[in-house]
C-alpha cells in the first residue's frame, strides 16, 4: 500500500467558521464536533460556530478576528457558495483584508441535505479540513479592472425596454433601443385597460414611448434584429440588421395605422407607436456598449386547434381576442355582440396554457409543457368578467377556475367584486378540465360546457353558453438566436434564468447583461416596470463607475515555463481568451501564451493540457487542489471523521 503523503505545516493563520444555518445544517451535522476536528488541522488557529454566519453578528465574528490579527485566512462552512460567497468576501473587505484569502465549504447542499447520522458529520469535517488546507495556500489577488464604455443597448421595445431605456437616459447615459417590429409598446399595446386599476394601456405606452422618442440620448431602431455579438462586460460589440418586415408579419397592424391617419410617435390602440418609416432596404448598424439590457418580452399562449374547442367553434376566443372585441364594442348597456351574435351567457376558463401537467396535458408542437403559473391571467379574467357585467348587465358570466390567484395590491378585490356582481364560479381539478362541445339543443346557445364542480362535491354540470373565453397564459418570446449568440442561461420553463431570485434577481451569469420584465418570468405591468428599473439601476452602476471589477479566478501563464506549444490555445473554450503572441526572449522572437482575463472562463481546460505545467487558474492552482485531496484522504488530523 502506498504511503500517505504527510501534511506539511503552513504559515497562514486560518479561521474556520461553521454555520448552523438555522438548523438546516446543525439538525444533521454535529457542528461542535466539526469545529473540534478543524482545530487540529495545520494552520487553523480558531474554529467558531454560529446560528447564522451570514447575519451581521456572524460576519462580525470574522471581521473582529481579522482586525485583531488573530487570523489572516478565512474558511466559512455554510450553505451553497452561490448564495453567500460574495457576502463573506465583502465582510473580509470591510475588515481591511484581501477578499480572496477566503474559502467556502458547502455543508448544506453537499452534506446535510444528502446525508444522515455520523456519516454526515464525518463528511462535513473532511470538507472543512480540505477547505482549510486550500486556504493555507491562498495568496492575495486583485480584481481584474475592465474599462467600461458609457453606453447601453436595450433589446426590446415593449414596456420593459422603454422603461429601462428611459431610466438609463435620465442618468445621462446614451442608449440604443432595438425593436424587431415596426412598433413600440409590445404586448401591452394589445390591451385596452390594465387590471386591477383600469388604467388605460394607451396612456401608459403613450407616455413611455413619447418620453423615449423625445429624449436626446436615446436612439431607437425598429425592424432591427441582433445579427452579431461579441465582447465582454464593459466592451460589447453588436451588429444589428434593419430590414422591411416579412410579408404578412405586421400587415394588419400597418393597415390599421394607415387608415387611422396617425403619424410617427402617436399611439394607436392594438397597434402601438410607430417611431418612423419602415426601412426600405437592408441596412447594418454596428453598436458598442458597456452593458446590455434584455427586454425581449412574452407572447400569449396560442391554444392548439381543438383545445377547448378553439378554431373548432367560432364562439371560442382567447382573452386577448375578447379584450379587443370589448374595446371596439359599444358599451350602451345593450347586448354584447360577438361575430354578429348577441352574447347572453359567457364562460371564462382559467389556466389555458399554464400549470400543465405531464401525462395529463398534451405537449405543444415544440414538445414542451408550460408547467408554471402565468400569474396574471386570473386578475385579467376577473377584470374582464367584471367589465362584462358592468357594461352588459343582461349577459351572465360563468367562471371556470382551477385555482384563483389574485396576488398583489387591489387584485383580490377583483374576485370579491365579481362575486358580488353575480359572476358564478365553478372549480375544476387538474386533469378534469371543462369540456366544450356543441350544444345538442338547437334552440339554445350554440355551446355546452361540461364540468365536474369541486364546489358542489363533484356534481357534473352542463352550462349552455354563447361564448367561451380562454384565459391564456404567458410564454417567452422565441429568442433562440440571442440565446445561442450570447450564451444566455434558460430555465426549464424557457424563460431566461437570473443568477438568484432574491440576491441577484435581474442579473445573468453573463456579466454585464441584465434582465428586464417578462423575458424572465410572467409579470404584470407594475412588476415589469419595477424589474426594468432595477435592471437599469444595476446597469447604470457599472456605466457610471467607468470600470468593472471582475473576479481574478482566471488563467495565468508562467512565462519561465511556457514553451509556446499552443496546446492551451487549442483547448480553450472561450474564443479570444488565449492566444500565442510573439515576444522577445534573450534576443530571440518566440511565441508564448497570453491570457485576456476579460474573456477567460476560469474553466481550467488549458491547465489540463499544458505539457510544461506553465499555466494555472488563480485561486484554484494545482498545488491547492493537491492540498485539498491530501487532507481529504488523511487520517492524521481527522481521527474518527
Amino acid at each position: 500500500m502506498a504511503k500517505k503523503k504527510k501534511i506539511e505545516p503552513v504559515a497562514a493563520k486560518i479561521g474556520v467558521y461553521v454555520c448552523h444555518c438555522g438548523g438546516n445544517i446543525s439538525d444533521t451535522v454535529d457542528v461542535q464536533k466539526v469545529c473540534e476536528q478543524a482545530r487540529k488541522v495545520p494552520g487553523v488557529v480558531v474554529a467558531r460556530d454560529n446560528m447564522f454566519m451570514c447575519s451581521d453578528p456572524g460576519q462580525e465574528l470574522i471581521i473582529e478576528d481579522l482586525k485583531s490579527g488573530l487570523v489572516d485566512r478565512v474558511v466559512v462552512a455554510s450553505c451553497s457558495p452561490s448564495l453567500h460567497e460574495t457576502t463573506f468576501r465583502r465582510a473580509l473587505a470591510r475588515a481591511g483584508a484581501n477578499p480572496y484569502v477566503y474559502e467556502h465549504a458547502n455543508l448544506r447542499e453537499q452534506v446535510s441535505w444528502v446525508h444522515h447520522g455520523a456519516g454526515a458529520t464525518a463528511k462535513a469535517a473532511r470538507l472543512v479540513a480540505a477547505a482549510a488546507a486550500k486556504a493555507g495556500l491562498l495568496q492575495p489577488l486583485e480584481p481584474i479592472r475592465v474599462k467600461v464604455r458609457r453606453e447601453a443597448v436595450v433589446i426590446g421595445g415593449g414596456v420593459a425596454g422603454l422603461k429601462s431605456a428611459l431610466e438609463l437616459a435620465e442618468r445621462g447615459l446614451a442608449v440604443s433601443l432595438l425593436e424587431k417590429s415596426p412598433f413600440l409598446g409590445g404586448q401591452v399595446a394589445q390591451l385596452d385597460r390594465l387590471a386591477p386599476s383600469g388604467e388605460s394601456a394607451s396612456e401608459v405606452i403613450g407616455e413611455l414611448a413619447g418620453a423615449v422618442l423625445s429624449h436626446p440620448v436615446i436612439k431607437v431602431y425598429t425592424c432591427a434584429r441582433v445579427d452579431g455579438f461579441e465582447g465582454y462586460v464593459g466592451s460589447f460589440k453588436l451588429k444589428a440588421v434593419r430590414q422591411p418586415p416579412a410579408s404578412g408579419a405586421y400587415d394588419e397592424r400597418l393597415e390599421r395605422l394607415s387608415r387611422s391617419g396617425r403619424g410617427p410617435g402617436e399611439f394607436l390602440p392594438f397597434v402601438g407607436v410607430m417611431p418612423g418609416p419602415i426601412p426600405e432596404t437592408r441596412e447594418e448598424i454596428n453598436l458598442e456598449a458597456g452593458v446590455i439590457v434584455l427586454a425581449t418580452g412574452f407572447r400569449p399562449y396560442q391554444p392548439r386547434p381543438g383545445e377547448y374547442g378553439y378554431r373548432e367553434f367560432p364562439q371560442v376566443v382567447t382573452l386577448p381576442e375578447l379584450i379587443r372585441l370589448l374595446a371596439e364594442a359599444p358599451g350602451d348597456g345593450g347586448a354584447l355582440v360577438v361575430n354578429g351574435r348577441p352574447i347572453r351567457r359567457a364562460a371564462l376558463i382559467h389556466c389555458v396554457g399554464s400549470r400543465q401537467i405531464p401525462g395529463i396535458h398534451a405537449e405543444n408542437e415544440g414538445g414542451y409543457l408550460n408547467e408554471y403559473c402565468s400569474r396574471t391571467c386570473c386578475s385579467a379574467a376577473l377584470y374582464t368578467a367584471q367589465e362584462i357585467r358592468e357594461r352588459y348587465p343582461r349577459t351572465r358570466v360563468f367562471d371556470f377556475f382551477r385555482d384563483i390567484r389574485t396576488y398583489g395590491r387591489g387584485q383580490e378585490e377583483l374576485y370579491t367584486r365579481a362575486a358580488q356582481n353575480q359572476v358564478l364560479f365553478f372549480r375544476f381539478e387538474a386533469g378534469e378540465e371543462p369540456q366544450v362541445e356543441r350544444n345538442p339543443d338547437a334552440a339554445g346557445p350554440p355551446l355546452l360546457v361540461r364540468v365536474k364542480d369541486v364546489l358542489t362535491f363533484g356534481e357534473e354540470l352542463e352550462v349552455p353558453v354563447d361564448l367561451v373565453v380562454l384565459a391564456v397564459g404567458q410564454e417567452p418570446n422565441d429568442i433562440a438566436d440571442l440565446v445561442e449568440k450570447m450564451k444566455l442561461p434558460m430555465g426549464a420553463d424557457r424563460f431566461l434564468q437570473e443568477v438568484h431570485p432574491k440576491l441577484r434577481p435581474v442579473e445573468l451569469n453573463v456579466a454585464g447583461i441584465f434582465l428586464a420584465g417578462t423575458c424572465q418570468a410572467p409579470f404584470d405591468v407594475g412588476e415589469t416596470c419595477a424589474a426594468a428599473a432595477a435592471a437599469a439601476v444595476k446597469a447604470a452602476a457599472i456605466l457610471t463607475r467607468g470600470y468593472v471589477g471582475l473576479d481574478p479566478f482566471v488563467a495565468a501563464v508562467d512565462l519561465s515555463k511556457c514553451t509556446g506549444t499552443g496546446a492551451c490555445v487549442a483547448a480553450c473554450l472561450a474564443p479570444g481568451a488565449l492566444a500565442l503572441v510573439e515576444q522577445d526572449l534573450e534576443g530571440r522572437k518566440v511565441k508564448r501564451a497570453r491570457v485576456n482575463p476579460a474573456f477567460c472562463l476560469g474553466c481550467g481546460a488549458c491547465v489540463a493540457v499544458c505539457p510544461e505545467n506553465a499555466i494555472n487558474i488563480q485561486g484554484w492552482t494545482l498545488k491547492q487542489y493537491e492540498a485539498m485531496v491530501d487532507m481529504i484522504v488523511s487520517d492524521e488530523y481527522l481521527e474518527g471523521a
